[in-house]
């Protein structure tokens, strides 16, 4: 887990099937401020491609994380684009 930051908001997608963790994160999105994060867990094989590459394809910086549980954790920074 990534530790001493402020989390804004927090998205436990673990149980959920892509396409619905990606479609949660892009409204969630819309719902920060420049500078927030955003923390979304994942363990869907499908979010762990797709959530990335719609964030890389809109310049979106983001950290990856592995879990205990061998979940993923995407830590998002909403900046201005």
């Amino acid at each position: 887990m990534i530790k001493s930051m402020v989390i804004s908001k927090e998205y436990d997608a673990r149980h959920e099937k892509c396409p619905l963790p990606l479609i949660k994160t892009k409204l969630l999105l819309k719902q920060l401020e420049d500078g927030q994060l955003m923390r979304v867990l994942i363990g869907d094989s499908g979010s762990y491609t797709d959530i990335p590459k719609f964030l890389s394809s809109k310049n979106i910086q983001f950290k990856l994380g592995v879990l205990k549980d061998d979940s993923t954790e995407i830590i998002i920074t909403k900046s201005e684009l």
